[in-house]
């Protein structure tokens, strides 16, 4: 164990040795680990343990013989347990309301387009509030694809990559219909649900209505805990199925079941919200438990329609929104006429990586990553 004074590391010599980052260890240009974790012997013990002439690494001598280097702030980080947070790109979650209409989240095409620090400021703002404007953008399917592509490669599923459509029952979802839709997650069929989405409306003719709607998934569910913590509960363990089975060629169902409400294992936070009533399958709980499961969720609906917490907004031609689909449920009115929409998903875990790495710098992820 390590001892040294200003150091508070109670990690077994196994591990320490594991983790050692030297260029014999680890590969310096992909930092994939090179040692051979079960050739080190169980009994490994330290022969001596110093500083560095410089105070911030710490050298340790290994029985094995070899010779290791850790950062003193890298020992102290993960004695306070403080890379989870790092690892998850986890940020201080503003919640709002309807009232967030007052001073909307937004960036600028060019300042987007033009330097890393813009999808920066993008993304950090999808994290603080779960989902962003973009003003300026060119009212084209191509300057759209050049946008969302600022953040990653563009998710394919059974509706392609980047969408340009129309209410015209191409896909055989409700999303391509001219109906109005409750708040809701997308993608809840999928294991692994589809980390953010963007619309971005080029036109609009021939009619009226098609307001899109807007729910803080996490504020709701702050809401809902405070009000009635068993139906919290409830919605945080009992487990349900999905499904996608409108085109003749698919049913889309995830591998297991999944509850409404899911958390980190380790910090308990809320991190995902899945939420889709119309996709919803079967409610994979003993009988005994469906309708305590129906009275939670009944709450959890009144939550979500409360004109307090939705925010409507009509979108125009010009100004894409981008919202985290893990968090902020959508919808929209009824509408008449024409409208045509583009946009596409984009998967969380290359969301929050381009967030990571232009908020933190990689030398702050790659300290993360290691432990």
């Amino acid at each position: 164990m390590i001892s040294i004074p200003s150091l508070q590391c109670s990690r077994p010599n196994l591990w320490l040795r594991d983790h050692c980052q030297c260029s014999s260890c680890v590969h310096e240009v992909t930092k994939q680990r090179l040692l051979d974790t079960f050739e080190i012997p169980r009994d490994i013990t330290m022969q001596s343990l110093s500083e560095t002439q410089e105070g911030f690494n710490v050298k340790c001598w290994w029985s094995d013989g070899h010779d290791s280097y850790y950062p003193k702030n890298w020992l102290n980080k993960f004695a306070r347990g403080d890379s989870s947070r790092e690892r998850q790109g986890i940020n201080k979650a503003s919640l709002w309301t309807s009232s967030i209409a007052e001073s909307l989240p937004k960036v600028y095409f060019k300042d987007v387009m033009d330097t890393d620090q813009g999808v920066g400021q993008w993304l950090l703002n999808l994290r603080i509030y779960g989902f962003c404007f973009v003003e300026g953008c060119p009212p084209t399917p191509q300057d759209t694809e050049r946008l969302l592509k600022r953040i990653a490669f563009i998710r394919q599923t059974h509706y392609g990559g980047f969408w340009d459509f129309t209410s015209d029952l191409a896909s055989k979802d409700t999303a391509y219909t001219q109906i109005s839709l409750e708040a809701h997650t997308d993608t809840t069929y999928f294991s692994d649900p589809a980390g953010l989405q963007l619309f971005h409306l080029l036109s609009h003719t021939h009619g009226s209505g098609g307001a899109s709607l807007l729910v803080d998934g996490f504020k709701a569910a702050q809401t809902l805990k405070q009000e009635d913590p068993k139906a919290y509960d409830m919605l945080s363990t009992i487990r349900l199925y999905s499904h996608a089975s409108g085109n003749e060629d698919t049913s889309l169902q995830p591998y297991q079941s999944f509850p409404v409400l899911n958390h980190d294992v380790g910090t308990g936070e809320l991190i995902q919200v899945r939420w889709n009533n119309s996709d919803r399958a079967a409610i994979d709980a003993p009988f005994s438990e469906v309708q305590n499961w129906y009275n939670a969720a009944e709450k959890w609906v009144q939550i979500l329609r409360d004109p307090s917490m939705e925010y409507w907004e009509q979108l125009k031609p010009g100004m894409p929104l981008i919202f985290d689909n893990w968090r902020v449920l959508h919808g929209r009115s009824s509408f008449t006429g024409k409208r045509r929409l583009c946009g596409g998903y984009i998967n969380r875990d290359d969301y929050i990586s381009r967030f990571k790495m232009t908020n933190l710098g990689r030398a702050a992820v790659l300290e993360s990553v290691i432990g």
